[in-house]
């Protein structure tokens, strides 16, 4: 049973299309029209074309594309602001917005148009923005799902709590956690595919794999491929491994 996962994209269009490319590629080589994508979450802020990364996924699922994505902290904080100027997310550190260049919510709001939004009131920037934004992108993002499991994998944005059942597991870890899951050795049960903190290369830990490469930093944005618990990179060249590390 194959699954393909894309890490987090960030508002990257250009090297979404790419990776899609690379699918389509990889699944021309090896025959399996029917395997899903699952994309990680991080689907807006920071990159250039936030509104076209959405544009992009909605409307290939709706036109029968085997899409499907998890959840991302930034995806959660964009659809809040949109249902609250006031909404600060949980896992902000003290004095940050969703706005604030370091976060990258200023760049999905240049997406749609919504300029300068640094310096000025958010009730202001949340004005603009109901009617900038096509309302159908902050309801995809409220509604999706915070992991996905299959076929020994489970795939989640940033991770979980070692120790608790995945049904016992807050939303805030899964799109937030780093440090307490990074560190943990033990088999949780499940291979992990996530992303959410930037490595220079996709790598595997023996319990999880993290996929995330930095798009939103202007870094590669990586396609794999599982086989069971079996991890490719999808390259412009075709598949490469992906071996525990050490």
């Amino acid at each position: 049973m194959q699954t393909y996962a894309i890490g987090d994209i960030h508002g990257q269009l250009d090297a979404l299309r790419a990776a899609h490319d690379r699918i389509e590629d990889d699944r021309q080589r090896h025959g399996d029209a029917d395997a899903p994508v699952i994309h990680m979450g991080d689907l807006t802020d920071r990159g250039p074309d936030s509104r076209g990364v959405l544009d992009h996924l909605i409307s290939g699922i709706a036109a029968g594309q085997p899409w499907q994505v998890v959840k991302g902290n930034h995806d959660r904080m964009f659809a809040g602001f949109m249902a609250d100027a006031d909404y600060r997310d949980a896992g902000l550190r003290e004095g940050r917005w969703w706005t604030h260049p370091r976060v990258g919510g200023d760049a999905t709001m240049a997406s749609y148009g919504v300029m300068d939004t640094t310096e000025r009131d958010r009730r202001e920037i949340h004005r603009e923005a109901l009617a900038a934004v096509d309302p159908a992108h902050p309801e995809f993002l409220r509604t999706l799902p915070t992991h996905l499991v299959r076929d020994g994998l489970l795939f989640v944005h940033a991770g979980i709590r070692p120790g608790i059942l995945l049904e016992q597991q807050s939303e805030d870890d899964l799109l937030w956690i780093r440090d307490d899951f990074h560190v943990d050795t033990r088999d949780h049960g499940a291979l992990i595919i996530h992303g959410h903190t930037p490595v220079d290369q996709p790598t595997h830990y023996g319990n999880r794999v993290n996929i995330d490469t930095g798009a939103g930093h202007g870094h590669p944005l990586t396609a794999v491929v599982c086989e069971g618990t079996t991890v490719y990179v999808l390259t412009d060249e075709g598949r490469k491994e992906l071996r525990p590390a050490g």
